[in-house]
């Protein structure tokens, strides 16, 4: 051994040893050798300081990914992870051993024990697990906003509505309550009294947040917006002493990035409004992986981004830590990167000048090595391998080492069609969030509403009323034989008749939650 690898060696050991319980990412690399002795392991305690995987296309994030999640539930930390195309809920059952893994194994000098874990699988839509839903109420202004990709002054209507709901404790659980209220105070019987008090709504503005409403339900995504919202407590279940791994698979609806990264952004932020204080913690209460990061920060508003930002640097004291997964640290914003202590990064590509922009700023991220040029390793590591920097116990950024990852003991794949089926039927959660709940909310209040008003209007018509000559057709009647009439009266009978029953029309989605 030289004397330049003993001193590596010394190095990695001095930075990655913590001296409580930590997860074994795998160890250093030197001039292309693989030193077993060098590991590097990341302390439990600080995975609340968040972190940072990324690397192009086909290194292995998602694997970086598996190995995390396998071995915070071996510590008990429960996880919530994003399945993008559905092929982690092989983290169910054990993996088998091929050579790929034999030689990484003795690379390492550790033994693969193949091992599964426990696995609750949910869906947005409801076709791939559990239900995941959230009131509309619960997802607030700025979600939402976000979701319909509304503009600037439309968010800002949007805004009055839910303070208008809010003041008149009107519950707003699904989309069809939603398109009722703005009906009711852009062009009903609450359209002067919203003046009044808050400012008219034009019925452009009104128009274009109900034709993105109608865009999300014949998406067929209205299910994840009503009752029975989900609950942030079946996120920190334990099985046997593991924590239990909770998948959202979305590779239904990977079409609709915004839609999932800003529900996952309202399933943190509930955690956060809602979780106590605990400070410092041995580990973590669970752990966050936000896989496609860079998704839920494009195009987004100040408001959004001042949001984020506020969560992921407060949320570490409620004992939850928050992992990005994404292409390139440039992907996410200056302000949330800088607070994300602990960093794997996979091999980079430099093939276009944006490439190469995104690569500089990389290197500049990270500490100054004596053993590595940090531009050139970035571009030449291998699938598997990753070059890391994190918080020790003290705070302090280790060295960087380029690290031969261990590799996941479960299967590294989807699970067949028939064991996928039999877990999510076997859960009891699955059961749980089923069926929706259609409470009295909004739709049914003002509906109401307008009925008792109607009604009123009526009675004082038929008591001013003149009678008419024989034969001679009532305004009404008239009206309603006129041909423009004729034409739309579908549209008019079917509003009309949908507005005095007083019930919802069939959503083409369903229902859902958090709002700040």
């Amino acid at each position: 051994m030289s004397d330049q690898s003993a001193k590596f060696i010394e190095k990695i050991q001095t930075s990655y040893k913590p001296t409580g319980s930590s997860i074994y990412l795998g160890a250093g690399i030197l001039d292309g050798q693989v030193l077993a002795n060098a590991e590097v392991n990341l302390s439990l305690k600080m995975m609340n300081r968040h972190g940072l995987v990324a690397g192009a296309t086909g290194t292995g994030k998602t694997r970086t990914l598996q190995l995390l999640a396998e071995q915070l539930s071996d510590a008990g930390v429960p996880v919530f992870m994003l399945d993008v195309k559905g092929d982690l809920s092989g983290l169910n059952q054990p993996g088998s051993i091929n050579p790929k893994i034999e030689e990484r194994a003795a690379q390492l000098n550790k033994p693969f024990s193949p091992s599964g874990f426990p696995v609750e699988i949910y869906s947005l839509s409801g076709k791939l697990g559990a239900q995941m839903r959230a009131t509309v109420l619960e997802f607030g202004p700025t979600l939402l906003a976000k979701i319909l990709d509304l503009n600037d002054t439309q968010t800002g209507v949007l805004a009055v509505i839910f303070k208008y709901a809010d003041d008149n404790k009107l519950p707003v659980i699904d989309l069809n309550d939603l398109k009722k209220l703005v009906s009711y105070l852009s062009d009903g019987m609450g359209a002067d009294e919203i003046k009044e008090s808050y400012g008219k709504i034009s019925a452009a503005t009104s128009g274009t947040i109900l034709r993105k409403i109608v865009t999300i339900e014949q998406q067929g995504l209205g299910a994840m917006f009503g009752e029975t919202s989900f609950d942030i407590e079946d996120l920190f279940g334990k099985t046997d002493g593991k924590g239990v791994i909770s998948l959202l698979n979305i590779s239904d609806v990977q079409n609709q990035p915004v839609l999932y990264s800003t529900y996952l952004l309202s399933l943190l932020a509930e955690i956060f409004y809602n979780m106590p204080e605990v400070g410092d913690l041995d580990k973590p209460k669970l752990v966050f992986f936000f896989d496609e990061a860079h998704l839920l920060f494009k195009n987004s508003s100040k408001t959004f981004l001042e949001q984020i930002e506020t969560i992921i640097r407060l949320i570490r004291s409620k004992g939850i830590g928050v992992f990005f997964c994404t292409q390139a640290p440039t992907d996410v914003p200056e302000s949330v990167l800088s607070q994300l202590g602990n960093r794997v990064q996979h091999a980079l590509r430099a093939f276009t000048p944006n490439d190469v922009d995104a690569l500089r700023k990389t290197v500049n991220t990270y500490p100054k090595s004596e053993f590595y040029e940090i531009d050139k390793t970035l571009t030449s590591l291998g699938t598997g391998q990753a070059l890391i920097t994190v918080l020790n116990e003290k705070g302090i950024p280790t060295e960087v080492s380029a690290t031969m990852l261990t590799p996941p003991r479960a299967i590294m794949g989807p699970l067949s069609i028939a064991d996928y089926n039999s877990l999510i039927q076997a859960s009891s959660l699955n059961e749980k969030y089923q069926k929706s709940i259609d409470p009295e909310s909004a739709y049914e209040i003002l509906t109401k509403r307008v009925n008792d008003k109607l009604t009123e209007e009526q009675d004082e018509a038929v008591q001013e009323e003149v009678p008419s000559k024989k034969g001679e057709k009532s305004i009404v009647e008239q009206v309603m034989g006129a041909t423009i009439t004729r034409q739309i009266g579908k549209e008019i009978v079917r509003g009309i008749f949908g507005m005095l029953t007083g019930k919802k029309p069939r959503s083409t989605g369903g229902k859902g939650f958090f709002g700040f």
